[in-house]
C-alpha cells in the first residue's frame, strides 16, 4: 500500500516558479513569433506600396512626358505648316507679279509695230477658220484695230481658201466689238452665233499661264520632291 507524501510549501512554490517561467517563456516566443510575422507583413505590404507609388510617379511621368512630346509635335507642326504656308504665298505673290507684269506688256504688241500686229491678226483668224471649218464666220475685234483686221481677214481667208481649197466667207462684227481696253486679239464666231473661239491677248495669255505654270514654278524654285504626279 503506496503512501502518498504532500509538498512541502516550498516544493510548491518552487513548481509555480517553474510553471511561471514555462509560460512566460511561451509568451514569449509566440510574442516573437506574433512580432516577425508582423514586421514580416509590414515589409511586404510597404514594398507593395513602395512599387504602387514607384509606378504611379513613373505613370504620371510617362504621361506628361508624352503630353510634352505631343505638344512639341504640334507646336514643330504648326510652326511648319506657318512656315510653309508663308512660303506658298511668296511664291504665289511672286507668280502673280510675274504674269501681271506680262498682262501690263502684252499690250504693247498691238501699240507697237502695226506690221507685226496685223501679221499676229491674221495668224489668230486663220487658227480659227481652220477650228471651225464653216463656210462663214464672224470677227470680233477692237474697234481701234478695225483697219489692220480688215487686210489680216482678207489675207487668212485667202490662205485658209488655198489651204483647204473652199471658201470661206469672212465678215466683221461691228456690232459687237472688242471693249476698247482689251489689250487685242479676236474672237472668231461659227455655229450661227453658238461657237466662240477667244483668241484675244487675254485668253491667250491665261491659257498660257495655265501651260507654263508648273514649268514657270520648277524654273524659280526648282523641283517640288513631294509632288506624286507632274503635268
Amino acid at each position: 500500500m503506496s503512501q502518498s507524501h504532500a509538498l512541502s510549501d516550498d516544493q510548491v512554490a518552487g513548481e509555480l516558479r517553474k510553471m511561471t517561467a514555462f509560460i512566460r517563456q511561451e509568451a514569449l516566443e509566440k510574442a516573437r513569433e506574433i512580432q516577425l510575422k508582423a514586421d514580416e507583413e509590414f515589409a511586404i505590404e510597404k514594398s507593395k506600396l513602395v512599387r504602387q507609388e514607384t509606378a504611379a510617379i513613373d505613370n504620371l511621368y510617362e504621361k506628361k512626358f508624352k503630353q510634352a512630346s505631343m505638344s512639341q509635335q504640334i507646336t514643330r507642326s504648326t510652326l511648319a505648316n506657318r512656315t510653309r504656308l508663308r512660303v506658298l504665298s511668296s511664291r504665289q505673290e511672286l507668280l502673280d507679279d510675274l504674269f501681271q507684269r506680262s498682262r501690263d506688256k502684252i499690250s504693247d504688241v498691238a501699240a507697237g509695230d502695226a506690221k507685226k500686229y496685223e501679221s499676229v491678226l491674221k495668224g489668230l483668224v486663220l487658227e480659227g477658220l481652220y477650228a471651225l471649218n464653216e463656210a462663214k464666220v464672224e470677227i470680233r475685234g477692237r474697234k481701234k484695230d478695225y483697219d489692220a483686221l480688215k487686210t489680216a481677214m482678207e489675207e487668212a481667208s485667202k490662205e485658209f481658201s488655198d489651204n483647204v481649197g473652199k471658201d470661206v466667207n469672212v465678215v466683221l462684227d461691228e456690232a459687237e466689238p472688242l471693249p476698247d481696253g482689251s489689250a487685242g486679239g479676236v474672237v472668231i464666231v461659227g455655229g450661227d452665233g453658238k461657237i466662240e473661239i477667244n483668241n484675244t491677248f487675254e485668253e491667250r495669255l491665261r491659257l498660257l499661264e495655265i501651260d507654263a505654270l508648273p514649268a514657270v514654278r520648277e524654273t524659280l524654285f526648282g523641283k517640288n520632291m513631294n509632288r506624286k504626279f507632274h503635268d
